[in-house]
C-alpha cells in the first residue's frame, strides 16, 4: 500500500509547488490543505463505524480499500488533463485514510499481548518508510517517461496488496461496546495523549510550509528543499525505529512526553543558532519526535479503546491530528515568517505540549490517588467505618441486631 501511495505522487507531483513561482503557488496549496483534510471528515462519522462493524471484518476492509485504489489508478490513466482527475485524487485519499485506520485498528488482533503494540507499530513504520524510499526509484524513473506508467506500476502493486492482505487472520465482528466502554474513549488518558499529537502534529503541518516557502523566498537554491525533505525522511525512520527500544524502558505516556520534549528542545536551538543548517536539523528532530510520538499514540489507543471501537477511535482521532496539521500549515501559506521567528514558533509550541501534557498527567496522577484511599465515616461512639464494608442484600446483620451504615 505504501508503494502504491508513492506511485500516486509521484505521477501527480509535478506541478505542484516547483513548476510556479512561491506567490502563485500558495493558492494551490490552500486548495491542497482543504482537499487532505477533507478525507478525514468523511473518514470519522461513516467509514471509522464501518470498519468495526463490517461483516468480513478489518482484512476484508484493507483488501477492499487495496482494489479500490486500483481501480481509481486505472481510470486517472485516462483523465490525467482533465477536470475528472481531482475527484479520482479524491476518492483516492479517502481510500488510504480507511486503509490507515484498518490498519492500526487490525494490530492489536495479531500481537500475543498489549505490551507488544509499540514494537508492531514500529516494525510497520519502518517497513513503511523503507520500502517507500525503495519503490520511489522505479515509480520515479517510469514517471519520468510518462505518469501512465507509474500509475501502472501503481495497479500492479494494489493488486499484489489485495492479494498479500488475503494472508490476515480471520477475525469476528466484536460485539458492540457498552455505553460504559465508549466512555473509554474519552477518559483522561486518551484525551491527553491526543492533545499532545495534536501539537506534534500541528508542528510538523506549521514547519513544513515555513520552510517550503522560507527556503525558496530567501533564495536558496532547490538542492536545500531536497535535503530537507530527505531529513525529514530519515529523522521519521530512525524515530520509528527507536520507538520499540525506548518502549522496554518507557511507558507510552513517557513516550509522547519524551517526544514534544524533543521538539522543544530542537526548536530553541534552532532559533538560537539560525541558518539553513539548523533548518535542516529541526525538519530532521521534528520528525524524529513525530515518529516515537505516533508509536506511542497508537499503541495507548489499542491499548485503551474497547476493541468494538477501534476504527472509530483511530477515525476520529485522526480527523483531529490532520486539522491540525491543516490549520497550522495555513500560517506560513499566508505570510512567510522569517527563520529564526518560525524555529522559535516550533520551540513555543513544543513548550506548550510539555506543559500541558505534565500537567495532565498530574491531575491523573492526583486523581488515581484519591480513587485508592477509600473516605471513611465516623460511626456511633467514635470508630471509623469503611463504606466498602456496608452489608449487602442478603448477608448476615451485625451483633446487636442493628446494621452497619
Amino acid at each position: 500500500m505504501t508503494a502504491g501511495d508513492v506511485a500516486m505522487v509521484v505521477s501527480l507531483a509535478g506541478s505542484l509547488f516547483f513548476s510556479i513561482s512561491p506567490d502563485a503557488a500558495r493558492s494551490k496549496v490552500l486548495l491542497y490543505l482543504l482537499v487532505s483534510f477533507a478525507p478525514f471528515a468523511l473518514v470519522a462519522p461513516f467509514i471509522g463505524p464501518f470498519i468495526d462493524r463490517a461483516s468480513g471484518g478489518r482484512r476484508l476492509i484493507m483488501q477492499l480499500t487495496a482494489l479500490g485504489r486500483a481501480l481509481i489508478f486505472f481510470t486517472m490513466i485516462f483523465h490525467l488533463d482533465d477536470l475528472l482527475l481531482f475527484p479520482l485524487s479524491f476518492g483516492a485519499l479517502v481510500l488510504q485514510k480507511t486503509y490507515s485506520v484498518s490498519r492500526s485498528a487490525l494490530i492489536p488482533t495479531v500481537v500475543n499481548n498489549k505490551t507488544e503494540l509499540v514494537e508492531a507499530n514500529s516494525k510497520l513504520g519502518l517497513i513503511s518508510g523503507a520500502v517507500g524510499a525503495i519503490a520511489a526509484f522505479p515509480a520515479g524513473g517510469l514517471a519520468a517517461i510518462s505518469p501512465k506508467l507509474s500509475l501502472m506500476f501503481g495497479i500492479a502493486i494494489f493488486c499484489f496488496a489485495v492479494v498479500v492482505a488475503g494472508q490476515l487472520p480471520k477475525e469476528s465482528v466484536p460485539a458492540a461496546a457498552k455505553p460504559a466502554e465508549r466512555m473509554e474513549l474519552r477518559n483522561a488518558s486518551l484525551r491527553s495523549a491526543a492533545l499532545a499529537m495534536s501539537s506534534i502534529r500541528a508542528v510538523l503541518g506549521f514547519l513544513f510550509f515555513e520552510l517550503l516557502f522560507w527556503l525558496r523566498e530567501a533564495h536558496y537554491a532547490n538542492l536545500w528543499i531536497g535535503v530537507v525533505i530527505a531529513a525529514s525522511s530519515a529523522g521519521l525512520m530512525v524515530g520509528n525505529g527507536l520507538a520499540s527500544p525506548l518502549r522496554s524502558r518507557l511507558r507510552e505516556e513517557m513516550m509522547l512526553t519524551t517526544a514534544v520534549v524533543l521538539i522543544a528542545v530542537a526548536g530553541f536551538a534552532a532559533a538560537l543558532f539560525g541558518g539553513v543548517g539548523a533548518a535542516v536539523i529541526l525538519a530532521a528532530v521534528v520528525n524524529m519526535s513525530s515518529g516515537i510520538g505516533r508509536m506511542a499514540f497508537d499503541s495507548i489507543v489499542q491499548r485503551d479503546a474497547p476493541d468494538a471501537d477501534q476504527g472509530r477511535a483511530f477515525a476520529k482521532f485522526e480527523t483531529r491530528f490532520q486539522l491540525s496539521w491543516a490549520i497550522a500549515g495555513v500560517i506560513p501559506v499566508l505570510f512567510t515568517l522569517p527563520g529564526r521567528v518560525a524555529f522559535l514558533i516550533v520551540g513555543l509550541t513544543g513548550g506548550a505540549a510539555v506543559a500541558m501534557y505534565v500537567r495532565a498527567a498530574r491531575a491523573r496522577s492526583a486523581g488515581r490517588s484519591k480513587a485508592v484511599v477509600p473516605s471513611r465515616r465516623v460511626a456511633r461512639g467514635g470508630r471509623p467505618t469503611n463504606p466498602a464494608r456496608r452489608s449487602r442484600p442478603g448477608s448476615a446483620r451485625p451483633a446487636g441486631g442493628r446494621e452497619e451504615h
